[in-house]
């Protein structure tokens, strides 16, 4: 029998007890109430050193739950704020890429319109030394063929 139950046990043998007429007082055996209370003192100790091993263990569990917890809520922190900053740095990054997609794309247009206007300028260049070398070509052909352009000016007419 552990304490709570040798202390129950005394508390029924009390309970039981023939009462004393016109008293409060009750006749109880003192045999039997000392080797309870006997059993009582014995087992205290041992019933007590548990419990307060128990008790420092229950203290030593709470305090490392309470660490647990602490890193825990730490973590989640941290955790959050490397979230929140990676967000800021990807909507960063999302603009600047932005940014230079359109800087570049504003680029190319302004390089493709001045390479199209000096492409457009060689190619006029091109069709004016093309038309003369015709009318070489063609006065040269004339002469060969023995038309004089005087002959050829006086049948337009």
């Amino acid at each position: 029998m552990d304490v709570v139950e040798n202390i129950e046990a005394a508390i029924a043998i009390v309970e039981e007890a023939r009462s004393v007429p016109l008293s409060a007082s009750c006749v109880i055996n003192r045999s039997e109430m000392l080797k309870l209370l006997d059993k009582i003192k014995a087992s205290f100790p041992n019933d007590l050193a548990k419990a307060i091993s128990i008790q420092r263990e229950k203290d030593s569990i709470l305090e490392q739950a309470h660490l647990q917890s602490d890193a825990v809520i730490q973590q989640a922190r941290d955790e959050v704020a490397r979230m929140v900053e990676q967000t800021t740095i990807v909507s960063s990054a999302r603009k600047e890429a932005a940014r230079i997609l359109s800087d570049a794309k504003a680029d190319s247009d302004r390089d493709r319109k001045e390479i199209e206007e000096y492409i457009d300028s060689r190619l006029a260049n091109l069709e004016v030394i093309l038309n003369k070398t015709l009318d070489v070509i063609s006065k040269g052909r004339d002469q060969l063929n023995g038309v004089e352009t005087k002959h050829v000016l006086s049948k337009l007419k």
